[in-house]
């Protein structure tokens, strides 16, 4: 009986040992195009991975490249992603630099591309034709479409920037919409905002509710305090 205990506990040991040596990150990465790479999708990298291609493992903190193609990552990514595109589902933090950069759940960090995506929550800067973020954003966007879907705070820089969430901080453009609540400035053609906070300067400038300054050609004041509608110059306090 004891012997098969020393035994079982032997077996058990061994295979844990096994299974740790199998999710033990591997240093590189070597790809033409998955699945025709050195380590496969289902494990990790912490080191260096070089792809012809495309690349793809589970979790990968380092320094990545793909020459001709995609950087994916299944799970979280850390470091510097360098391809025609960087696909990561989990979070980010680093540097990605592509013409199509995808981050899942979090990033922080640098994104910079043709278009720049996070789904989730963003710290940093994005910056390229089209930048676009899902979560609460605390940093900066300048593109010539901005988008954001959460809470905004920093600075939006581009021909389009438009908030869905509560804004604070300052947007530059030719057309700035926010949808709720801006706490801030807008600069541009055309600014409009759900409720201002703080200070509009455009050609046409209007907000539901008002609690600051309009300076522009047509001005309007949803809350009609004291009026609804100004030439050059709208107020309420």
């Amino acid at each position: 009986m004891g012997k098969r205990l020393v035994l079982s506990a032997l077996l058990v040991l061994g295979l844990a040992g096994m299974a740790m040596a199998e999710e033990a990150p591997k240093p590189v990465q070597l790809a033409i195009f998955n699945p025709i790479q050195m380590v496969p999708k289902t494990e990790s990298i912490k080191g260096v991975s070089l792809a012809l291609l495309y690349a793809s493992n589970k979790d990968v903190t380092g320094f990545s490249l793909a020459l001709f193609g995609v950087n994916e990552v299944t799970g979280d990514g850390k470091g510097v992603e360098w391809g025609l595109g960087n696909w990561v589902d989990g979070l980010f933090y680093g540097w990605q630099d592509g013409f199509v950069n995808h981050a899942g759940t979090r990033f922080v960090g640098f994104q910079d591309g043709l278009v720049n995506v996070t789904e989730g929550d963003f710290t940093g800067a994005q910056l390229g034709a089209v930048n676009w973020t899902q979560g609460f954003v605390h940093g900066t966007q300048i593109g010539i479409f901005n988008y954001s879907v959460g809470r905004f705070i920093g600075f939006q820089g581009g021909l389009v920037n438009m908030a869905k969430g509560e804004f604070s901080g300052a947007a530059l453009g030719i057309v700035n919409y926010a949808e709720g609540s801006v706490k801030g400035f807008q600069g541009g053609i055309v600014n409009s905002a759900g409720e201002m906070h703080g200070f509009q300067l455009g050609l046409v400038n209007y907000t539901k509710s008002l609690d600051g300054l309009q300076i522009g050609l047509a001005n309007y004041n949803g809350n009609k305090k004291p009026l609804e509608f100004m030439v050059l110059v709208n107020w309420s306090f």
